[in-house]
C-alpha cells in the first residue's frame, strides 16, 4: 500500500535475550513501534530506540491483553502511519506464534510484511536442559506439538500416541495444563511407560527448573513439583542424556 511502513515479524527466541538473532535485534533498535508478548525477555526492548512506542500485546490463560483480531487490526494501523513496526514473538513465529496469520492479514491489506525466525523453545529449551532431540543411535527423528488445541476445530488433529510411534522424540509446548490427558492418551495408545520424559520450565532463562521421570509418573512429579507455564515436555530416550551432558552445559 503506498505510503505504508513495513512490518517485521520477528522471533525473540526462547528466554535467554542473548539468543535473539543478528537481524532480528537490528530491526528492534530501528523499529518505531514494538508490539511484543508476554514471554519476550524485557532485555530486549531495552534496545529499542528514544521514542519508540512500546505495546503490550501478551497472551496468557484467560487473562488476554488483545485479542488475535485486535493485534493484526493494530499492526495495520501503524504501518499505515507509515511506521517501522516490529511485531516480537516469543520462540520462532511460525512455531505455535501465529505469525503467519497476521503476516497473510497484513499482505492481504497490501501492507509489506517480512519474517525473521527465531530460535525456538522446541529444541532450545530442550538443549538447554541437557537434553538434545536427535541422536546418533538413540533418535534419529523428531516432532514437534501443541498441548493445547485451538478450539472450534472440526477435529482433534493431534493424536499423541500416534506421534510418539512415528518419531523419536516428540517435544510439546503449551503442553502443562493438559499433561496428565497426554500421559493418559499415550499410556491408552500402547506407548511404553517406561518412557523417559522431561518438563523443563522457564527455558533458558535464570529461573528454569526441569523435572525428569517416565511416562508413568512423569504427570504426578511435574504436579508434586508446581510445574507452571512455559515449559517444555520432551518425550523420548535422549531425555537419558541429561544425566551426561547436563554437567557439561
Amino acid at each position: 500500500m503506498p505510503g505504508c511502513g513495513s512490518v517485521y515479524i520477528v522471533g525473540a527466541g526462547p528466554g535467554d535475550p542473548e539468543l535473539i538473532t543478528v537481524k532480528g535485534l537490528r530491526l528492534i533498535e530501528q523499529a518505531d513501534v514494538v508490539v511484543y508478548d508476554r514471554l519476550v525477555p524485557r532485555e530486549l526492548l531495552d534496545h529499542t530506540k528514544p521514542g519508540a512506542e512500546l505495546v503490550y500485546a501478551g497472551k496468557k490463560p484467560g487473562a488476554h491483553a488483545m485479542t488475535q483480531e485486535e493485534i493484526n487490526r493494530l499492526l495495520l494501523k501503524k504501518a499505515c502511519e507509515g511506521k517501522t513496526v516490529v511485531r516480537l514473538h516469543g520462540g520462532d513465529p511460525y512455531v505455535f506464534g501465529r505469525g503467519e496469520e497476521e503476516c497473510i492479514y497484513l499482505r492481504s491489506h497490501g501492507v509489506e510484511c517480512e519474517v525473521v525466525p527465531g530460535v525456538t523453545s522446541a529444541i532450545a529449551g530442550a538443549a538447554y536442559a541437557g537434553i538434545p532431540v536427535t541422536s546418533r543411535g538413540l533418535a534419529s527423528s523428531f516432532a514437534v506439538a501443541t498441548g493445547k488445541e485451538a478450539p472450534g476445530k472440526p477435529r482433534r488433529m493431534v493424536r499423541y500416541a500416534d506421534i510418539m510411534k512415528s518419531v523419536d522424540t516428540l517435544v510439546v509446548l503449551m503442553g502443562v495444563g493438559t499433561l496428565e490427558k497426554i500421559v493418559e492418551e499415550m499410556l491408552e495408545g500402547g506407548i511404553d511407560p517406561d518412557l523417559p520424559v522431561a518438563v523443563v520450565e522457564n527455558a533458558s532463562t535464570p529461573r528454569q527448573r526441569v523435572v525428569t521421570g517416565r511416562l508413568r509418573d512423569i504427570a504426578e512429579k511435574a504436579r508434586r513439583a508446581g510445574i507452571q507455564p512455559p515449559a517444555v515436555i520432551v518425550f523420548g530416550p535422549t531425555v537419558k542424556l541429561r544425566e551426561r551432558l547436563w554437567k557439561l552445559s
